[in-house]
């Protein structure tokens, strides 16, 4: 009996998180998804990725600075975000190795995130990890980009309005 009400519980959880939301924007000026309508599946089957930070090169090849990324899954079903859950140091490795492959920003544009590129890279290794049809898409919440100062020490992303960091989200939890 406190097996079921435990699972029930598990079931439950992440579907009442979704159903909360703690507000919606724009990552780096973006519009979230198309028309601005927020990309995610049906309650308890999305999934949030733990933090990846992405390095980034200048034009020589030389460490530039680092692009902190947060990111959420959507499965398929609830089951299969559970499945997920069980999978997501994987996914995780994948996303770490694929980022540290391959530039995460746009061409010609150092400072600036492909989001839309970067979508699809990650949602082709987590469908790696989990096979086809388990995940269908993959959302990019927030971008902050930190740069290497003279000496190597990372510094904030630029301030906005009275020294506030610029953080725009296109996730609504």
């Amino acid at each position: 009996m406190k097996r079921a009400v435990l699972i029930m519980l598990l079931v439950a959880l992440p579907a009442m998180a979704a159903e909360e939301g703690h507000g919606t924007g724009e990552a780096q000026g973006g519009e979230a998804g198309k028309g601005g309508a927020q990309k995610g599946g049906a309650p308890g089957t999305n999934v949030e990725m733990p933090f990846l930070m992405a390095p980034i090169t200048n034009e020589e090849g030389k460490l530039s600075g680092y692009a902190y990324i947060s990111s959420r899954l959507t499965a398929s079903s609830g089951g299969a975000a559970l499945t997920v859950r069980d999978k997501l140091p994987f996914i995780q490795d994948a996303f770490v190795r694929d980022v540290n492959a391959q530039q995460v920003t746009a061409a010609g544009h150092p400072d600036e995130v492909d989001i839309p590129r970067l979508e699809a890279r990650l949602l082709t290794d987590a469908q790696k990890v989990m096979g086809a049809g388990k995940v269908k898409i993959i959302t990019i919440c927030t971008i902050q980009m930190a740069a290497l100062n003279a000496k190597g020490q990372p510094v904030r992303a630029p301030a906005g309005p009275e020294g506030a960091v610029i953080e725009k989200s296109r996730c609504s939890n």
